[in-house]
């Protein structure tokens, strides 16, 4: 079924629910828990610091392993494909967000140019929450008007991309073997994107094939977008008390 026709039924489910939606979003804002953060393990960050010169497959498995766990990668990824039916389609939004991170990943580490870590990840977290309104059809329904969903999310794929660069930078690498390192890094990061990517498709599947599709969709989007304010509450938080 088009997507369009998800958006408009989904968007029918929402005048009597906005409060109570934003409500719930509210709730998790002001109770985000340290657990929305998403850092670099201690432990590898003492093993990078340790190092020097290239290492191709220790840094491929850190960037897959922060793709993998990264959650706010994630549920950004799962908003994009949720109603994503054809693989080509598929494809070309996730090239896009592929494309996207890794140039800002790549550029920021390369001429040391970072982001505050709490900004960018109440960025990230928004972006979450955007996609999530964009499967709920609500632009159309509150503005009237339809965002180009392949170039929000070039645009948020270089957002995301400044917040791997942050948790690269965080890494402290040594200048010796960077290059190699970082691309390493990258090559990673898009086979953790893949993995994921494979196993969210594989759930997505059968879902989709049951009658109540539809009306849970509702739920996850609301929950998935309730995610994306707890971390930006959390980091909020973070950015004030720090």
């Amino acid at each position: 079924m088009p997507a369009k026709t998800h958006h408009s039924k989904i968007s029918l489910m929402m005048g009597g629910r906005v409060w109570a939606l934003v409500s719930l979003a509210l709730v998790f804002f002001l109770l985000a828990h340290p657990a929305f953060a998403h850092a670099v393990a201690q432990g590898d960050k003492g093993y990078i610091q340790e190092i020097s010169g290239p290492h191709i497959v220790p840094f491929v498995y850190l960037g897959a392993k922060h793709m993998v766990t990264g959650y706010d990668h994630i549920l950004f990824l799962l908003g994009v494909i949720f109603f994503l039916y054809g693989m080509k389609e598929i494809g070309l939004y996730v090239t896009l967000f592929a494309v996207g991170h890794s140039s800002t990943m790549l550029l920021g580490v390369w001429f040391d140019f970072g982001l505050n870590s709490y900004i960018i990840d109440v960025i990230i977290g928004f972006s979450v929450v955007y996609k999530a309104l964009d499967n709920l059809g609500a632009f159309q329904r509150w503005f009237g008007v339809q965002p180009d969903t392949r170039i929000a999310t070039l645009i948020f794929g270089l957002l995301h991309g400044f917040g791997l660069a942050s948790k690269i930078l965080d890494y402290d690498i040594a200048p010796e073997g960077l290059w190699v390192n970082l691309l390493s890094f990258n090559v990673g990061v898009e086979i953790g994107q893949l993995l994921a990517l494979a196993a969210i498709l594989a759930v997505m599947t059968r879902w989709r094939r049951r009658p109540a599709f539809v009306r849970q969709a509702y739920a996850v989007n609301v929950l998935m977008m309730t995610a994306g304010f707890a971390l930006m509450g959390y980091q909020i938080a973070g950015y004030v008390l720090a």
